[in-house]
């Protein structure tokens, strides 16, 4: 089969097992590609993205960069955690959440009591160095980067497996390829929730 045709046979699959209103949750690290594959994936859906970061940095007229500075990681975190309680109920959409949401206790109880199915991606030190150099992420904003970002991956990388339903590895992977490949594992995964 082409990936149109394998695409088009995941979804029709996909169909079969309930009506289209599946949410999605990515988690994971900065880099990891949640923003990314996520709107791949809902591409491939036909449903809406969200990216929480983006969101909350709407709602509240300024970056994530400036929250940080002016209200400190722990402001944010409050925010984020009010947001995640109002997407995790959500349906029929592919939500990003950002790299930091399971290190409070509360965001990972609401994503493990969420009806949404959640996505681990999974991402390696070089990969996630690779990808985030030259941004504006305020954890990285420091004299080792690559060394903050393995110190948050040992400490987070737990958090991630206690909230996911799926682990997915997405270095070397393309968006549209990782999408086709996630849609076909969350498929299966419902369908087993279906059949238990």
């Amino acid at each position: 089969l082409s990936l149109v045709g394998s695409e088009m046979c995941i979804r029709d699959s996909y169909m079969a097992v309930q009506p289209p209103n599946w949410t999605i949750i990515l988690v994971g690290m900065m880099g990891a590609g949640k923003s990314t594959i996520g709107k791949a994936l809902a591409a491939l859906m036909g449903t809406k993205f969200v990216d929480l970061d983006r969101e909350l940095e709407e709602r509240c007229g300024v970056s994530i960069p400036h929250i940080f500075e002016s209200e400190g990681e722990a402001g944010f975190r409050r925010r984020e955690t009010h947001l995640l309680q109002e997407y995790a109920n959500a349906s029929d959409m592919v939500v990003a959440t950002g790299g930091g949401v399971v290190t409070r206790e509360e965001n990972r109880e609401i994503l493990k009591a969420s009806p949404a199915v959640a996505v681990h991606l999974k991402v390696s030190p070089e990969e996630c160095f690779r990808r985030t150099q030259g941004t504006d992420r305020p954890l990285l904003q420091c004299e080792d980067p690559m060394e903050k970002i393995c110190r948050l991956l040992q400490e987070r990388e737990p958090l991630y497996e206690e909230v996911a339903d799926i682990s997915y590895e997405t270095d070397g992977m393309n968006a549209v390829r990782a999408a086709q490949e996630l849609l076909d594992r969350i498929y299966q995964h419902q369908l087993a929730k279906q059949q238990a």
